[in-house]
């Protein structure tokens, strides 16, 4: 199947509610806007589709109300938006499962949509996106335990920390970072949980976005293809003759494309709030180093890694791909959400809970073997926590998609973790058999300290 068969299978089969028109009717402006205008009224749309696709997330997959979501994850956000989004008043119409934002009179309200399965889809800018046939009396209440024993299910979790590592939890919701916001912990030790604590408002059930965590998640699954990371990547939108064909899947997945960004590279707002979609924008960023010379943290090298799966795999297996791991491994509160043409925004867009990404890193802790069964190829999590080729500025390493700890830390050598925005932590020390989950709404300009954190942890068990 060609690129343009299957973009037009995509819009046509993945997200068939949408459609893409955009409002060009009403009279012509007596004179074009100026540039500040024209910049404003794009920060607006932004803003807008920042707060729909969140509070779409947080009403409808996890179950929050408006008001919870725009006093805590609508805070604090990024610097161009925090006082734009309070300013623009969104409707959550449970009938549709839609959020709608208007951001100015002559064009279309931003629109987010809700799926079961499938999470919430933001339109593009400037779209009109008609009712889907299904109706929802309110939003879904956060999904009950399942009655399977633990790791697979909920039940046998009866954790009993000692007063010290009682006493180390519960900082985390004061301490370890001016500013922070905790709202879970899970901490897992041999496999068990030994401690476990919410925020009031989330709980085991309810589930927040991972933001970059879920880049850690892409690494996961290009494993389970048992795609060769030293192959070129597959991307269709880079035709004969173009030098970015010579960027391997492992230069994407080390963070080493040599691709330009407009910012330092952790930053995609068109894709994550504006309704671009991943095969519109990523493909399009030209070279400016050699593959694998330059480490550069970037959005779209993680985008770029999974349209190489989608391109390479076919859109049923592509399709079934994430769901494939969070059902083997119990995350039954987990889902990945899109863009409008069908592509998973799996550098960012997962939402999951605490207990669910205790399982991921109980099971890379376990080497991709889940219930006595190997999952991922032997010698993957090797892989992922090498610090092969050049590495970041600063104390922590870099593998493949994983961040690398040790004794620069006060950790032991071997640790590794995904991160994310907002505090979206998911730390595994392989040599204690522990596993450290800290889900966080931090606002911008704080952080949570989660070596020091961890390293507490580990002094309380001892």
């Amino acid at each position: 199947m060609n690129d343009a068969m299957l973009n037009r299978r995509a819009t046509s089969t993945l997200f068939p509610v949408l459609l893409a028109t955009v409002l060009t009717s009403g009279p012509a402006p007596a004179q074009a806007p100026s540039p500040q205008r024209a910049d404003e009224r794009y920060a607006r749309a932004i803003a807008a589709g920042y707060k729909a696709a969140t509070l779409c997330g947080g009403v409808f997959n996890t179950g929050r109300s408006q008001a919870a979501v725009e006093a805590l994850e609508l805070r604090g956000i990024y610097p161009e938006y925090d006082a734009l989004v309070p300013t623009l008043t969104a409707t959550v119409d449970r009938s549709t499962a839609r959020v709608t934002v208007p951001f100015a009179p002559d064009i279309p309200a931003r629109q987010a949509t809700w799926q079961r399965g499938r999470g919430c889809t933001l339109a593009p800018i400037g779209a009109v996106t008609p009712p889907i046939a299904t109706t929802y009396t309110r939003a879904p209440a956060p999904a009950s335990a399942d009655p399977r024993q633990w790791p697979m299910g909920d039940a046998g979790i009866s954790p009993a920390p000692s007063p010290a590592l009682a006493g180390v939890v519960a900082r985390a919701f004061s301490d370890y970072g001016r500013g922070s916001q905790t709202v879970g912990v899970v901490v897992l030790r041999d496999g068990k949980v030994i401690a476990e604590r919410y925020r009031d408002g989330f709980g085991p059930f309810v589930a927040n976005r991972t933001w970059s965590v879920a880049k850690s998640i892409s690494g996961t699954l290009v494993g389970m293809t048992g795609v060769d990371p030293r192959q070129p990547a597959n991307i269709p939108e880079w035709r004969s003759g173009d030098p970015r064909r010579a960027i391997k899947l492992d230069d994407l997945l080390r963070m080493a494309s040599g691709l330009h960004s407009d910012t330092a590279g952790n930053r995609t707002d068109a894709i994550y709030f504006g309704g671009t979609t991943v095969t519109e924008q990523a493909p399009s960023w030209p070279l400016e180093a050699k593959p694998g010379s330059r480490f550069r943290y970037a959005n779209n090298d993680i985008l770029l890694a999974v349209r190489s799966l989608r391109a390479s795999l076919g859109e049923a297996a592509y399709d079934r791909l994430p769901q494939q791991l969070f059902t083997t491994l119990g995350m039954t509160h987990t889902v990945a959400q899109r863009d409008w043409q069908g592509n998973y925004i799996l550098s960012s867009d997962v939402w999951s809970t605490a207990r669910d990404l205790a399982r991921l890193g109980q099971f890379w802790l376990q080497d991709g073997v889940w219930a006595g069964k190997r999952v991922l190829p032997a010698g993957w999590l090797r892989y992922m926590t090498a610090p092969s080729g050049p590495q970041p500025e600063r104390a922590e390493g870099y593998g493949a998609t994983m961040w690398l700890f040790g004794t620069k830390q006060s950790l032991p050598a071997g640790s590794y973790a995904a991160q994310g925005n907002r505090g979206q932590y998911v730390m595994v020390i392989p040599a204690e058999k522990l596993v450290v989950v800290r889900r966080g709404e931090d606002p911008a300009g704080s952080s949570f300290d989660i070596a020091r954190f961890t390293a507490d942890v580990l002094a309380a068990q001892r």
